[in-house]
């Protein structure tokens, strides 16, 4: 059955932020007759004791429901080196020694774009692989063919960005995210991608290899963040983080925000409720209309 996903990180609770883009996936996901599954990405070693049960409370508890098994991308780390291990056996994939400090310094081509892989080690001879693996372990990069890829994305239409030479697996032998979720939404069926805007510039790249593996490209919703009223050196908004205090269900239910009131806030935001209208998830499902989901930040000052 094709399906949706929500795939946070098991490093903490989730922010409202994280909680309004949960919420919009499971009603993109469910408007569409699709099922909805709940990935646990933890391969960036920051995961915290009790963080991923906490997680699926706080979703339940605004009355968002999925389908069993939750995934934990940890239990898949063989999936993901088989899947290497063919593109490397087909000559898809090269070594490199690069650090990201040297990727930084290295010349780029003229219309690169910032932090892009320069190609260092892209034509390594033998001998010269062999030297550095005494140096440094490699990590393995997608030999790509082309240097820009579009997506089409329900929100943003069409969109266009850049694929250079990515890291599949780390030197540390780590998947990377790129390739993991690739081979998630794949393995599971799930054919709808919507997360944080924040993640538009690497649908492009993910696409791009679910191509190049066979895997069909999922349809992509990348909505609008939520953002803290505080502003960076530039006075441009940014994250929500701890610093901006009640941003928790857990936090919110301290000031007296329990888990139907805080639903109704976000939305508020997305225009699908009144100002201190009660409603539920199920109600939402009725209202839900994409093309009537603002384009802006939700700019989140608390409560």
């Amino acid at each position: 059955m094709p399906a949706g996903r929500f795939a946070p990180s098991p490093s903490g609770d989730l922010h409202v932020g994280n909680l309004r883009t949960a919420l919009l996936a499971w009603l993109f996901a469910r408007s569409t007759g699709r099922d909805f599954l709940i990935r646990m990405e933890d391969l960036d070693g920051r995961t915290r004791p009790g963080a991923a049960q906490r997680q699926l409370a706080d979703l339940a508890a605004l009355g968002l429901d999925w389908s069993e098994p939750v995934v934990a991308q940890s239990d898949r780390l063989g999936v993901y080196r088989s899947v290497v291990e063919g593109l490397v056996a087909a000559g898809e994939t090269f070594e490199c020694f690069c650090t990201r400090r040297e990727i930084q310094d290295a010349p780029t081509a003229p219309h690169a774009p910032p932090g892009a892989y320069p190609g260092t080690c892209r034509d390594l001879t033998q001998v010269q692989r062999a030297q550095r693996r005494r140096e440094r372990p490699a990590a393995i990069r997608l030999r790509t063919h082309l240097p820009r890829f579009t997506v089409h994305d329900t929100l943003h239409g069409e969109f266009t960005g850049d694929v250079d030479d990515f890291v599949l697996l780390r030197g540390d032998g780590t998947p990377a995210y790129n390739l993991a979720v690739v081979v998630d939404d794949a393995a599971f069926g799930i054919d709808q991608v919507v997360r944080g805007d924040d993640l538009l510039s690497s649908a492009p790249r993910q696409a791009y290899l679910a191509q190049r593996l066979g895997y069909p490209v999922p349809e992509y919703a990348h909505v609008p963040m939520v953002l803290s009223p505080s502003t960076g050196s530039g006075g441009e908004p940014v994250r929500l983080s701890k610093r901006d205090g009640a941003i928790t269900l857990a936090q919110l239910a301290e000031r007296g925000y329990d888990a139907p009131r805080v639903l109704g806030l976000m939305a508020e935001s997305l225009n699908l409720a009144g100002p201190g209208e009660p409603v539920t998830a199920e109600l939402l499902l009725k209202r839900f209309d994409p093309a009537s989901l603002p384009r802006e930040p939700w700019i989140f000052t608390g409560v």
